[in-house]
């Protein structure tokens, strides 16, 4: 049965960007990155809202294939083979391969989607995931929390939301990144 993940890179205060909208302090490593990809590689539909995609429709970059870093080249790959689900209000059309546009997120069309798949979706972006959250359907909350306090930005986690999670796994980088998964206690 597939699941609903929630994965967020996220500062230690718990902000996915800094008050200028900046979050090049959240640049995984080789290390955090070839983790991450063994996460994401059995994910097979990726839910964002606009920003995130606009940050995401890098990974479909030709140049990305005389990259240097195999761990880039191996999510591009990753990202490339994955759906991909788009809401929007503001966009008319998306321009990358296997995506479509959706105008609203529906919960209960996610928990469809959802129940339907052959493998595990993943909802990106903190305002998107709240609204998942706050409907009750996230499985999964999967966060890196970097060695950094930015004092303020978008945060990973939404304020209005009470969560009660059961820890299933941890993980600490030479980097100082450490990994928390946990599971969404229903």
């Amino acid at each position: 049965m597939a699941r609903l993940h929630y994965a967020a890179i996220c500062s230690l205060d718990g902000y996915v960007s800094d008050a200028t909208g900046s979050f090049d302090w959240a640049a995984p490593d080789h290390e955090v990155h070839s983790f991450v990809n063994d996460l994401e590689r059995p994910v097979g539909t990726y839910l964002y809202g606009r920003r995130l995609y606009d940050v995401m429709r890098f990974w479909d970059s030709p140049d990305l294939a005389d990259s240097d870093s195999s761990a880039m080249r191996d999510f591009a790959a990753i990202w490339k083979g994955a759906d991909k689900v788009v809401y929007s209000t503001t966009l008319d059309h998306v321009n990358t391969p296997r995506t479509r546009l959706e105008p609203t997120f529906d919960v209960a069309a996610v928990q469809h989607l959802v129940a339907q798949a052959a493998s595990d979706v993943s909802i990106g972006g903190p305002g998107l995931a709240a609204q998942a959250l706050r409907g009750g359907i996230v499985d999964e909350v999967n966060l890196f929390l970097v060695p950094a306090v930015v004092g303020g930005g978008t945060a990973a986690l939404p304020s209005e939301v009470r969560l009660d999670l059961d820890l299933l796994d941890e993980r600490r980088f030479t980097s100082g990144v450490v990994y928390l998964r946990y599971a969404v206690r229903r």
